[in-house]
């Protein structure tokens, strides 16, 4: 009946031993490559890194050695039997000067069986790139004529190119502009052309009536960066506004007879 019993108790403790998960180590981010990031924040392009020196080293297992038993001594049946050696009487020895010993200090530090373990150690690095700005630029400068094409343009790089090295990772970033024109009378254009003067100028204005009009540029960078072959868009978008003012006139007429 004892036996049923224990069998039945080993095999009722057998699913629930079979169900304990086993630990695994789970290595956290940025361990073995580095973690690169690039957006845009405030009006500035952020280059983010991030990359670990390791996971923590694992502590070695406590090997304890087995004990080794002591070696037993048999004892004789008839202790009576056995012949004792007579003792004879040794002279005494002549008295020897006495040792003066030094206390012992013991310490009080216990040393530790802990092996010890490093931790690892991240890296963290934060780079800010500033764009180039450009203005409003148009001609005829002096008092353009209605009905007579303005031409329209920004001096702003058509690209914007730079690299960077972060925790030791090589980052490449291109970054190209686009425009959206306000003419002030109404009119828009959006456009990814930075335009130019006469005559190879693509962005022009023609204005029917006189007057003061508010030119509005609204520039905007989008683009990706590079990072071991793999490349990604740049998260936001980085946007700066600019004004200029244009006079427009009538010319004045003469009449020949």
């Amino acid at each position: 009946m004892r036996k049923s019993l224990i069998c039945l108790f080993l095999l009722l403790l057998l699913p629930v031993t079979s169900l304990v998960p086993i630990s695994t180590v789970s290595a956290a981010d940025c361990v073995d490559a580095a973690c690169i990031d690039v957006y845009t924040q405030d009006g500035q392009i952020i280059i983010e890194g991030k990359k670990g020196s390791g996971p923590k080293a694992k502590a070695k297992p406590r090997t304890v050695k087995p004990s080794t038993p002591k070696p037993t001594i048999a004892k004789p049946i008839f202790p009576e039997l056995i012949p004792r050696p007579i003792a004879t009487p040794s002279p005494k020895p002549s008295p020897s000067p006495r040792r003066t010993y030094k206390p012992r200090i013991k310490s009080t530090v216990k040393p530790s069986l802990k092996p010890k373990i490093t931790t690892s150690v991240s890296l963290n690095d934060r780079l800010i790139k500033l764009l180039p700005t450009g203005g409003i630029a148009y001609q005829p400068e002096a008092e353009p004529l209605v009905n007579v094409p303005i031409f329209f343009w920004s001096d702003l790089p058509t690209q914007f190119a730079t690299r960077v090295t972060v925790v030791g990772e090589v980052v490449d970033v291109l970054l190209r502009p686009g425009f959206v024109w306000s003419f002030g009378d109404g009119t828009f254009l959006s456009t990814a052309d930075s335009g130019a003067p006469y005559p190879n100028g693509k962005i022009k204005h023609t204005y029917k009536n006189p007057g003061i009009y508010p030119i509005i540029l609204v520039q905007s960078w989008n683009g990706n960066w590079t990072h071991n072959g793999t490349t990604r868009a740049i998260t936001g978008t980085i946007k700066t506004t600019v004004f200029a003012v244009v006079t427009v006139v009538i010319a004045p007429t003469h009449f020949m007879f």
